[in-house]
């Protein structure tokens, strides 16, 4: 974060593309796709399922959270599924803030090596549009994606 006295390692900016490869989506190994009430809200709509649909079919509990699910063997976010023989995220207008924040995920802008070692899965990072230190905080604060969208139940179209 910044503050008045320190300025991050990235004050310059970062450089990222999302090439829709959907490699941050996917395994090898287990991860967390933390959701919160609303986002599973939206997602329950967007599905046109109830929630308690939702939570059975896609959804754990860990602790007092809940994550989406992952493909068993793959470890793949459930929602990633082949599409027209690409790999896409059949919830993206509604996918949860921990998606929509990638790649300036607090553990990955935290060194410079911890960037290059996030770049060895996404190769979206480090090349295409500079985001600037400002854009790469407003980023990373932004948990309530649906309150800069507009969006409200009800209004969220495939």
């Amino acid at each position: 974060m910044i503050d008045g006295n320190s300025m991050p390692w990235y004050v310059a900016g970062l450089h990222f593309e999302c090439i829709q490869c959907g490699r941050c989506c996917s395994g090898p190994v287990e991860g967390y796709i933390w959701v919160t009430k609303p986002e599973i809200e939206f997602i329950a709509e967007f599905l046109k399922m109830t929630k308690g649909e939702l939570r059975r079919k896609y959804l754990r509990r860990v602790s007092l959270r809940t994550t989406i699910i992952e493909h068993r063997t793959t470890k793949d976010c459930i929602f990633l599924q082949n599409i027209e023989g690409e790999r896409r995220c059949i919830i993206y207008p509604v996918r949860p803030s921990q998606c929509r924040t990638w790649p300036f995920w607090s553990d990955n802008i935290s060194r410079p090596d911890a960037w290059n070692k996030a770049a060895e899965k996404c190769p979206g990072i480090n090349r295409g549009k500079i985001y600037t230190c400002e854009e790469i905080e407003k980023i990373k604060r932004n948990k309530k994606w649906w309150q800069d969208t507009g969006q409200t139940k009800g209004s969220i179209k495939k």
